[in-house]
């Protein structure tokens, strides 16, 4: 089956860890369970992890002891970023620092490779208005953005761990995402030519909980043939388990339908390496963006919880979206697992 997805894609390029003891028993758990509790804990133990500072280091490492614990090769890779700080009074300070970024996987004989990655940082103030409007900072847990996403890619490595692949899975947890996406930048870079065309999808999970819908979106780049094999396989397994998902509308002329934006896939997606990018949005509020995320409420005066650390925090979150984190969780794990599996051993199919 991914034999076709291999084939369009050369055409198209033409901290502290859980107890051993407590996932030696992964297959006895819930789908999700695991996402979640990880969620819970980066956020918990790590808030303010903006790219440079002790928190986002601290939950480098922790992720990276993670996939150690699960017996991937996995490694953390220091990143120098520059971005400007802008003053109201167009002074600008250019922040000089040290991003951390986990990479992670389990090699095939194959060259070919798919990649599940989400961003572990979370925003820093980057102007006036921002640090005004208390936006980021050491307090910002960042559950929806973005510690769910990085709990979901752990199960998932978690659950894949012993299951045989034909072609190699790779784990990034990126850094420097919402500064503009540098650590994935710096990834797809780095890679030579062939790596780019041996990458047959790239899985991105980013903001899983607060928004309305489950969205599974595919890039503007990504070929038809491997839009069927992954964006549509993944919306015909959610239809197959009652799991309540769908694709952007292409309301906007900027963002066709189907396709996402705004997030390290936009990376890969420029150098034409297909993706496939999870949310949970509302494509249809709005300026047909999806940036907001719900409709606006007293839980959510501006229809979202964008870097507002009064927000995007588990106490909020639990309280408007009881059960929430838990569900979104279990949902994507229930589509993602299947599907990685399938495609990963689609020579033996």
């Amino acid at each position: 089956m991914f034999s076709a997805l291999r084939r369009a894609a050369l055409v198209a390029a033409l901290g502290v860890c859980f107890s051993s003891q407590a996932w030696a028993a992964s297959s006895t758990l819930k789908p999700g369970a695991m996402a979640s509790q990880h969620a819970r804990y980066l956020a918990t133990v790590f808030p303010g992890r903006m790219t440079g500072s002790p928190a986002e280091m601290l939950a480098a490492d922790y992720v990276n002891q993670q996939f150690s614990r699960m017996d991937y090769q996995s490694d953390i890779r220091e990143l120098d970023i520059h971005y400007p700080y802008r003053h109201a009074a167009r002074q600008v300070d250019w922040q000089h620092v040290k991003g951390h970024m986990v990479i992670a996987g389990k090699k095939a004989a194959s060259p070919y490779q798919i990649i599940v990655m989400a961003h572990l940082d979370t925003f820093a103030p980057q102007n006036d208005s921002d640090t005004r409007n208390n936006l980021g900072g050491l307090t910002y847990q960042g559950l929806d953005d973005n510690a769910a996403g990085v709990g979901v890619m752990l199960e998932l490595a978690e659950r894949l761990r012993d299951v045989p692949t034909d072609y190699t899975v790779r784990f990034i947890a990126s850094s420097g995402e919402e500064e503009g996406r540098f650590g994935s930048i710096n990834y797809v870079e780095k890679m030579s030519a062939r790596d780019r065309v041996n990458t047959l999808l790239v899985i991105n999970l980013d903001n899983l909980i607060v928004g309305d819908k489950l969205y599974f979106n595919s890039g503007k780049s990504t070929p038809a043939a491997v839009v069927k094999l992954t964006r549509d396989r993944a919306l015909a397994i959610a239809a197959h388990k009652g799991i309540r998902a769908t694709t952007s509308p292409g309301l906007n002329a900027k963002y066709p339908k189907g396709t996402g934006c705004c997030n390290d896939a936009e990376s890969f997606d420029q150098y034409g390496v297909p993706v496939l990018t999870v949310e949970a949005t509302n494509w249809s509020l709005g300026k047909h963006d999806g940036y907001q995320q719900v409709a606006r409420s007293k839980a959510f005066p501006d229809g979202n919880a964008w870097h507002n650390p009064k927000l995007d925090n588990i106490a909020h979150i639990d309280s408007a979206l009881p059960g929430r984190v838990e569900k979104r969780s279990r949902d994507v794990v229930n589509v993602l697992l299947p599907l990685i599996t399938e495609l990963a051993q689609s020579k033996r199919q």
